[in-house]
């Protein structure tokens, strides 16, 4: 156990032996804390979900501040409940740089049972329709010490509170540039050497009500590749045949008379080589049809996703939630995340939508669920779906590799995998994995770089993308340390 001398000497050490006793920053422990950073201060300061906080700080936790002075566990938790969360006036929020964090490990016996987090963090005043305004910056040094598996805040020591510098942040850089586009809210997720490691969500829901954490964001093609990985689980099972005929278990009335729909299969579908257009209904007589026979070039199709649904639901005999829930959402660590607006949807974390003018589209609810489009999740749980997948999706070598073949070539350094656009020309040898999402009011992202596990996610609940990610993918500020290699 630490106590205050012993703090002390953390401390002296920490910033003696600075140079060469911190964790390097693509170790796990680093993005461990970075995790842990994230979420902490967001759900408990930001948000102030006071149970989350009482049960991540420890029993005999020590607050120390060079203006407020020291604090124990219980006047801790009522000073943040009376001052940070009481709800009158301008709301505090705490956002630190992620690019000034320092990560050492406290050993006892050879054993990790601590770890010493030091940074800078940037404190706001945030006030229902009006930006944030910055009121300062100070230094931190946390212990967090592990009890039970679980990391849990022991130790705080903020220091060094200045006045705000001048210049922006990142957080304000994005929040202008979310204005401009008029785009209200953004998602963020960081994946490095196949961990989480940093979830943030910037703007607002709906120009009035500041965007959680948690914010629910409708995520259009963002579906697909959750049932894409469905798919391939149900298939290294045994359970499906990559190139099995769809048509034993569906056909779909539209086509009966057509024979070529013998020949679309689970392999068809993901490489989008079905020969159908993208929806029906964007046909003058909304009948589903072949353009061109299965199997013989590329065209990309929603229609073709829900053709697959189909398959797999009737074969099964159960629907696509229960399947996705089964294969993915559960071994990812997925909890937030629904096809549809079922009855645990919480409504009042829903990013609403804007279009290109920046003007609110009419929310529309879907009921039933769709394996193309309308996926309802959060930027946490997309992001464990994409740490889960960079490490293998629990699938079976040669199953995961079969989903990055290059199963069917679109232009140079252009392919398309098992559910995933593939893109090579990197440096390194590295190629990336990518999946856009786009429909009114909705643009999506999602890229990871196989070779070094590392990517991004970005969600957006307006139309104009361009810049911002522009912007993103070019701003290291943004992103923290550049994760991937130039093309």
């Amino acid at each position: 156990m630490i106590n205050r001398i012993l703090l002390s000497v953390v401390f002296l050490i920490a910033g003696i032996l600075n140079s060469y006793t911190q964790v390097d920053k693509n170790s796990e422990l680093f993005r461990t804390m970075k995790l842990q950073d994230s979420i902490f201060f967001e759900r408990s300061f930001n948000q102030c979900e006071l149970d989350y906080l009482e049960k991540h700080i420890t029993s005999d936790l020590e607050f120390y501040h060079d203006k407020g002075g020291y604090q124990d566990r219980e006047s801790f938790l009522k000073n943040t409940r009376e001052n940070i969360c009481s709800g009158n006036g301008p709301k505090p929020i705490r956002k630190v740089d992620v690019n000034s964090l320092e990560v050492f490990p406290l050993y006892e016996n050879g054993k990790l049972y601590a770890a010493l987090q030091k940074g800078v963090h940037h404190f706001y005043l945030r006030e229902n329709g009006k930006e944030d305004i910055q009121t300062g910056t100070a230094r931190f040094t946390h212990v967090w010490r592990l009890e039970n598996g679980n990391w849990k805040m022991a130790e705080v020591l903020s220091y060094d509170h200045t006045p705000p510098a001048p210049t922006k942040t990142a957080a304000e850089e994005i929040k202008q540039l979310l204005k401009e586009n008029g785009v209200p809210a953004m998602g963020l997720g960081v994946i490095e050497n196949g961990k989480l490691t940093n979830v943030e969500v910037y703007g607002t829901l709906d120009k009035k009500t500041p965007a959680p954490y948690n914010t629910i964001f409708r995520v259009a093609s963002l579906t697909k590749p959750i049932v894409a990985v469905t798919a391939l689980k149900l298939i290294d099972k045994g359970m499906l045949d990559l190139d099995e005929p769809l048509y034993k278990y569906w056909t779909d009335p539209d086509l009966k008379n057509d024979e070529r729909h013998k020949l679309l299969t689970p392999r068809i579908v993901l490489t989008h080589q079905t020969g159908f257009a993208n929806w029906r209904y964007l046909q003058e007589n909304n009948k589903l049809a072949f353009e061109f026979d299965p199997g013989t070039k590329y065209q990309y199709s929603g229609e073709g996703f829900e053709y697959l649904k189909r398959a797999m639901e009737k074969k099964f005999g159960m629907g696509i939630e229960e399947l996705a829930r089964e294969q993915v959402f559960v071994p990812a660590g997925m909890k937030d995340t629904r096809f549809w607006w079922d009855k645990t949807m919480d409504e009042t974390r829903y990013a609403q939508n804007f279009d290109e003018k920046g003007e609110m589209i009419s929310l529309k609810k879907y009921y039933n669920a769709s394996a193309a489009a309308n996926l309802l999740t959060t930027v946490e749980d997309y992001g464990k779906f994409l740490s889960y997948v960079v490490n293998g999706a629990g699938l079976s070598e040669e199953v995961f590799q079969e989903m990055l073949e290059h199963q069917v070539q679109l232009k140079e350094n252009d392919y398309f995998g098992l559910g995933w656009e593939i893109l090579t020309g990197f440096s390194n040898d590295e190629y990336a994995l990518i999946h856009t999402g786009g429909e009114s009011g909705v643009r999506t992202l999602a890229v990871l770089f196989p070779q070094s596990k590392n990517g991004y996610l970005i969600f957006l609940n307006g139309e104009k993308a361009d810049d911002i990610y522009s912007e993103l993918l070019t701003n290291r500020l943004y992103l923290g340390e550049e994760l991937w290699s130039r093309r």
